[in-house]
């Protein structure tokens, strides 16, 4: 579904991204975690070329690149593949939530207005938002703005949604509502990757968890291994910092 091969990228010569290797499955929910400056931002960006690799192989669903001479009809076809949400919703704030959702579909798909509507009506209602088809962006909250860009993502059909932090710009009694519907859209099957600092979701909702530090994919496992088990002194470091005995305890005390 999702094929990473030796994923490198700098900015003013730092390297962010040192070489990463991944494989995602179709279907599967993968969270990443990690430290400010891990590249975990960086990761998700690459996969869609909002950001360019360096160098390595990027493939999603049946689409594979070679960014080193990637052309813009290839960045093109993997963005279609694609769709992401952003911490800060990035909606248009001259255009109202229906106008936004259908964007995409009219001027990225092609979608027919008629269509590219209800569609739009059709996501809007699934993520708890079919009485707002009319409001602005600045007559909603946060949470409701954020779940605007959920709806703009699902209306695309993509083959993979990218999730960046989707909480963080979020007052905290609003990131229930949020969590709440992503965690919807993970039980419909549907491919997602999210980096999140919300350690309680990333256990609840990933088949697998991705723990990222310095540019490189430290370790990975089930929930059950990184939370409980981690076998790397990084993993244990950032788990006991962020989230202490909460989500870190013995492996054996857990599972007995």
């Amino acid at each position: 579904m999702i094929i990473l091969k030796e994923i490198k990228k700098s900015y003013n010569k730092i390297p962010v991204l040192k070489g990463i290797n991944l494989k995602i499955n179709r279907g599967e929910v993968v969270t990443v975690l990690g430290p400010s400056g891990s590249g975990k931002t960086t990761l998700l960006r690459c996969l869609n070329f909002l950001e360019t690799p360096e160098t390595g192989i990027v493939q999603i669903g049946n689409i594979q690149v070679n960014t080193e001479r990637v052309t813009k009809r290839e960045m093109l076809s993997i963005r279609k593949q694609s769709a992401m949400v952003f911490q800060h919703y990035n909606l248009f704030a001259h255009k109202t939530v229906l106008e936004n959702v259908m964007e995409g579909l009219v001027v990225a798909k092609n979608v027919k207005k008629k269509d590219a509507r209800r569609i739009s009506e059709q996501v809007l209602e699934k993520v708890g938002l079919g009485d707002k088809l009319h409001f602005y962006p600045s007559q909603l909250s946060g949470g409701q703005q954020q779940r605007v860009g959920i709806a703009r993502a699902l209306a695309l059909n993509p083959e993979v949604i990218l999730f960046d932090e989707p909480t963080s710009a979020l007052d905290p009694e609003l990131v229930g509502e949020v969590l709440s519907v992503i965690k919807e859209i993970a039980r419909e099957g549907i491919t997602m990757v999210v980096v999140t600092h919300e350690m309680s979701f990333a256990k609840e909702v990933s088949d697998r968890v991705l723990f990222m530090d310095a540019g490189v994919i430290v370790e990975e496992g089930t929930p059950l291994e990184i939370f409980y088990a981690p076998k790397e002194e990084r993993t244990r470091r950032f788990l006991q910092r962020i989230s202490g005995e909460t989500f870190y305890k013995p492996f054996q005390e857990q599972v007995n």
